[in-house]
């Protein structure tokens, strides 16, 4: 297969696991006989600081044009103080609505080297298994902002026709799993959680085979922490998937884990088009160091090759290679506990070396 691929290394630790996952692009190319091109682009505080612009129009045209997109990350405190429409995030923002990307599939289980990483009870964390499907371009985030010294406003606004199409492929991957689904919101306070409960009752209410339920998101958050195996398929408007996927990243033992794919409707010929990164920040505090963890972003890549290039068996082969490196003890800092713990470079290594053999 011959594939054209965008590399957006971003800021703070986003170019450090962007370079393993590429590496690890580049292993399945020759591994498989793929030709994958692969180019890299500024976006977020790496652009601002090269073109002023955290997404210039060069690097908008190249994820237009490319099969798929993989993100490290953007952010830090260098571009804190300017305005919010000026700031690196705005970049990641403005590429997911140009792109129609308005679902963001974010996984969550826990590795079975790994139960000794999570803070949680062993007998809380077995069998967990939950995909959170994030409504991503709407909401808070996208709302009309007033930014003022005295006075702020931030516009959270829905409309039917974005919490139905999410509604519905939330429900599509509720069948192809275990057929239950939960539909966070607000409605006992909120508006838009009023319109968001009435949409999901209408699209989702009366399937056989999906079994549905509402909860509120604060309860969500407690059961997520008590009993995060009664957990499906969660489908959940922008700024509730935003926190409570951090949340769960508690339950597999470290936010440096967790993969996403940002998925909208726009297909090429192998697939649909998406934006796969890690679900961590930019992580400034440990930039630079060699010591992030690149399990996300690798993560990310086989949701890439699944998703996007419609490689099933690449895929599972990379997901194979960090169950096995994992089991084999290989750890970065984040989940090392008494263990050594490699560099990010080894371990992505590690990885790779679980992969070829």
């Amino acid at each position: 297969m011959k594939a054209q691929l965008v590399a957006l290394p971003g800021d703070g630790i986003g170019p450090e696991v962007a370079a393993a996952g590429v590496a690890v692009l580049n292993a399945v190319a020759n591994q498989f006989g793929h030709d994958f091109e692969i180019n890299e682009h500024p976006m977020g505080g790496a652009a601002i600081d090269a073109t002023g612009d955290p997404l210039p129009a060069t690097t908008l045209s190249a994820c237009r044009e490319a099969d798929a997109v993989l993100l490290g990350a953007v952010g830090g405190p260098a571009w804190a103080d300017r305005p919010l429409g000026q700031r690196p995030e705005n970049g990641l923002l403005r590429l997911r609505s140009a792109l129609g990307l308005y679902a963001n599939l974010r996984p969550v289980s826990v590795y079975a080297a790994l139960r000794d990483a999570s803070p949680l009870r062993p007998e809380r964390i077995e069998g967990v298994d939950i995909l959170v499907v994030r409504e991503l371009t709407g909401g808070i985030y996208f709302g009309d902002k007033r930014e003022g010294t005295d006075e702020a406003e931030d516009v959270c606004r829905y409309t039917r026709t974005e919490i139905e199409r999410i509604v519905r492929l939330a429900a599509e991957l509720a069948r192809s799993r275990r057929g239950h689904l939960t539909s966070v919101d607000k409605a006992n306070v909120l508006a838009t959680s009023r319109l968001w409960r009435a949409t999901v009752d209408a699209v989702a209410g009366s399937l056989e085979d999906v079994t549905l339920e509402h909860l509120l998101v604060d309860a969500t958050a407690m059961h997520l922490i008590n009993a995060p195996a009664r957990f499906d398929v969660i489908v959940t408007e922008n700024l509730f998937g935003d926190i409570l996927t951090d949340e769960a990243a508690t339950i597999a033992g470290s936010l440096g884990l967790l993969p996403s794919a940002s998925l909208g409707d726009a297909r090429h010929e192998h697939g649909l088009r998406g934006l796969y990164e890690p679900i961590h920040g930019s992580a400034p505090d440990i930039a630079g160091q060699g010591i992030a963890n690149p399990v996300g972003t690798i993560a990310s890549v086989a949701m890439l090759l699944r998703h996007s290039l419609a490689l099933e068996t690449e895929a599972a082969a990379v997901e194979a290679a960090l169950e096995r490196a994992l089991a084999a003890g290989a750890r970065t800092a984040d989940i090392a506990g008494d263990r050594p713990a490699l560099s990010t470079s080894d371990m992505a290594d590690a990885i790779l070396s679980a992969l070829a053999g």
